[in-house]
């Protein structure tokens, strides 16, 4: 075998030169812990600010016990423990959709804990839970999975535990590895289930009669779990949208190189547009849309294609600009009134006629739905090209929703675009290009922000253990004054939803703030970026260089930051 053959093997298995390298970088640290080589066990004491939401009094009678112990405030460091702690058997998982940064929620844990506790690993998410499929984590795994991936160490899956018999597998599964504690790492479903199982767990598992603590770490690249002043961010969202904003800064310059294309971009986030404001402050493209504005000011797509038609005929008449980026969120179809309206009819139709409309032919069930919509859905309905149509009666998902991440929005606005200049402006030379950028953000190596947040994330999730307390979720805070590890009571911050015919206990999804600095930032200079080519490449993720430490701009902007650079450990 040749010289080179040898090193190309060696690069196999996550060896490539770039993750034997990224496993060496330091990891700034909360000054909370000490140094990131030896951290030190924090003990926390109630902060005095207490969470709470309209549906307060009934979750407290739902979830007695964790708000009696947690008096559902918020906790902060009292300073470093007194005692180590030892004994503890830890099991950590992965719930819901991938993102950068939770091998080092694992890493900042298994630090945490030492060599006098126990780190279990979960397979394949909360079905791994119910089944039993641990394993120990041991130094050289954490060793290996350092600063890289997205969750492929354990795996993951969507399953919700919440049947008496999925919370009887947890207890067995408990007794059987003599557990004393569960970490979820996961989003707002994941959090809220993170609650549940530590009202479930609290006491009465062990043959003492004592509980398993529950513990949870915010994951999520769409940014929609937040709190105020306390949340700043979920993990992976950095990442994510450094990779979507590079991509876009490259279809940007591409536009103004060949001059004739106008490309529509579609972004993940179905329930919240912080990952399409994020890229937008990023790139500096010609037009975002914001699903959250457009609910606010009830556009309807007419509406809204009208706008982008007139962004496009302004740039060719003033400055004969042939090319330009829309961007748009995932979700959008949902948040415009019409549609939303359409939606909602179309799910109780296809849930109350469900056997009649999979008897029908394909080609017939469209009319067959229009025939039972109300007037104005069904002129809206019959509006819609049929590739929309198919998927607006496509199978919903395990939850009943409609699978908007399938529907192709970014054609739609496009199609709609250029018939409407077909008729008012037909000299307008209007040529696109569609694309949904999505997975390709979900699982890249974490960027220097999402592998510090996430290694200190970690940290706090172990300290919190190791201090006795259940039914948080760890945070940092204070990114820019060295970082502050806080827990956050999940049971403040459960709201109480319709969903299915039943009330269900949730975490409210953080949507875009109309108001907040960073939507207000961005509103004050998209004229400008409408007007002329703007743009700014991002570039690629850095680890190291001038761009290594800058956080995300919109939580640099909301925050009131006086700098993008995060001084986490400074």
């Amino acid at each position: 075998m040749s010289t080179l053959a040898a090193q190309l093997q060696q690069m196999e298995a996550h060896r490539s030169v770039f993750e034997n390298e990224v496993r060496k970088l330091p990891l700034p640290t909360c000054t909370a812990f000490g140094s990131a080589a030896a951290p030190q066990a924090i003990t926390f004491a109630a902060s005095g600010q207490v969470l709470s939401t309209k549906d307060s009094a009934t979750v407290a009678e739902r979830f007695a016990q964790t708000v009696k112990a947690s008096g559902n405030a918020v906790l902060r460091s009292a300073g470093k423990a007194p005692t180590r702690v030892s004994g503890k058997r830890v099991a950590a998982l992965f719930s819901g959709g991938p993102a950068a940064g939770g091998h080092n929620v694992l890493c900042g844990l298994k630090k945490m804990l030492g060599a006098d506790n126990t780190l279990l690993g979960v397979k394949g998410g909360p079905k791994g839970l119910l089944q039993g499929k641990l394993f120990e984590i041991s130094d050289a795994d954490a060793d290996s999975i350092l600063n890289t991936g997205g969750f492929d160490f354990l795996g993951t899956d969507r399953t919700k535990i919440k049947t008496p018999e999925q919370f009887e597998q947890v207890r067995q599964t408990c007794i059987a590895h003599n557990l004393d504690a569960i970490v979820i790492i996961g989003g707002d479903d994941s959090n809220t289930n993170a609650a549940i199982l530590a009202e479930f767990l609290f006491s009465g598992i062990k043959a003492d009669g004592s509980g398993v603590q529950v513990i949870g770490a915010p994951k999520t690249i769409d940014g929609d779990l937040q709190v105020p002043g306390l949340l700043p961010i979920s993990f992976g969202f950095d990442t994510a949208t450094r990779i979507y904003a590079e991509l876009a800064g490259n279809i940007l310059q591409d536009t103004r190189s060949s001059l004739k294309y106008w490309h529509f971009i579609k972004l993940m986030g179905r329930s919240a547009s912080h990952v399409t404001l994020e890229v937008a402050l990023q790139a500096k493209p010609a037009i975002t849309l914001i699903s959250e504005e457009v609910a606010e000011k009830k556009l309807s797509l007419g509406a809204i294609v009208g706008q982008i038609a007139d962004a496009v005929v302004a740039r060719y008449r003033s400055k004969e600009l042939k090319h330009g980026v829309v961007l748009v969120p995932e979700g959008l179809i949902e948040f415009i009134p019409e549609m939303n309206a359409l939606i909602a009819e179309l799910n109780d139709l296809l849930a109350h006629h469900a056997d009649a409309f999979a008897a029908q032919e394909e080609a017939a069930r469209p009319a067959f739905i229009a025939g039972k919509l109300s007037a104005g859905s069904a002129a809206l309905f019959a509006s819609l090209p049929g590739y929309i149509v198919k998927m607006l009666l496509a199978d919903r998902d395990s939850h009943g929703n409609l699978q908007v991440s399938l529907i192709p929005t970014e054609q739609l606005l496009s199609d709609m675009v250029a018939a409407h200049l077909k008729k008012t402006a037909p000299e307008v030379p209007f040529a696109t290009q569609h694309h949904f950028f999505g997975y390709e953000g979900r699982c890249g190596a974490p960027t220097l922000f999402d592998a510090a947040y996430t290694w200190n994330l970690g940290l706090t999730v172990g300290a919190l253990i190791l201090d006795g307390r259940t039914g948080y979720m760890a945070s940092v805070s204070g990114l820019t004054s060295g970082g502050e590890p806080l827990a956050i009571p999940l049971s403040g911050l459960l709201n109480i939803e319709r969903r299915h015919g039943k009330d269900e206990y949730v975490i409210e999804k953080a949507l875009v703030r109309t108001h907040a600095p960073a939507m207000q930032y961005f509103v004050s200079r998209r004229e400008a970026w409408a007007a002329d080519d703007l743009f700014a490449s991002p570039g690629p993720r850095q680890l190291w260089g001038p761009a290594a430490k800058q956080m995300p701009m919109t939580v640099a902007l909301n925050d009131g930051a006086d700098a993008l650079l995060f001084r986490i450990g400074e």
